[in-house]
């Protein structure tokens, strides 16, 4: 993990024990795609809790139960409601995985996916977008997992804005050093809240030690190697059916 320098009052980097420990598994080879696709999951719903801790909410009235012995009577109180309108945006294909994660914590929001794919010495190419034509979100949440460069999100944040989105917040499970300083100055209005920033940018663009291909994880797409033949079978089993062979 890269020692942080001040980025920004809008770069928000996390410093949660249990989100240490979820993204070291998303790092291993030895997770598979389901683990893979069910702890991105998590991950993005404990980011997106901090992510959305500055959300306006107004007072709405609230009916409470006074209990079993009572189930007809109920004392009203005053509580809060997420006031903002949220859209969130995942970045194609990676940001599909963290897509689930935040409709949990935000079930209210519109979904609308920009495609993108980016060719290291070229600049990001949009083949996809589904943004409707008027915006009525007041904050827009762009979730993909990894900023590298940061030259893909760029490209979405500049698309967003010309939509006319007042407020975009980036979540993402890790982030290189120099990505997170390029958006903090060109975009110093943008907040970005990270899981981890990693040491290295590579000249080809890809952050180190990073996560692999989110896509190939997500989706099973990398080629696949069958050893799960025996993987219910007791530890003792298996080495008694691999001396017999």
């Amino acid at each position: 993990m890269a020692e942080v320098t001040n980025l920004g009052e809008n770069i928000h980097v996390s410093k949660h024990p249990v989100l240490y420990h979820k993204i070291s598994i998303l790092r291993s080879v030895a997770t598979k795609v389901g683990q893979f696709r069910s702890v991105l999951k998590e991950v993005t719903y404990h980011l997106g809790y901090e992510a959305t801790s500055t959300l306006k909410t107004r007072e709405i009235r609230v009916s409470v139960s006074v209990g079993k012995e009572s189930v007809d009577e109920h004392n009203d109180c005053m509580g809060h409601k997420i006031a903002d309108k949220i859209a969130l945006i995942p970045i194609l294909r990676s940001g599909l995985g963290m897509t689930d994660g935040m409709l949990e914590l935000l079930p209210q929001a519109a979904v609308h996916h920009i495609g993108m794919y980016h060719v290291p010495g070229a600049a990001p190419v949009q083949y996809f977008n589904r943004l409707p034509r008027a915006c009525a979100a007041d904050i827009a949440f762009v979730v993909d997992p990894v900023i590298a460069s940061a030259e893909t999100v760029m490209a979405v944040i500049a698309i967003l804005k010309k939509w006319g989105v007042p407020k975009i917040h980036i979540v993402c499970v890790l982030a290189s050093q120099q990505g997170l300083m390029k958006i903090a100055e060109t975009h110093p209005d943008v907040s970005v809240t990270v899981g981890m920033v990693d040491d290295v940018l590579t000249e080809n663009g890809i952050v180190l030690p990073g996560l692999g291909d989110c896509g190939n994880r997500l989706y099973g797409t990398d080629p696949i190697i069958d050893d799960d033949d025996e993987s219910l079978l007791l530890p003792s089993k298996r080495k008694r059916l691999d001396s017999q062979s």
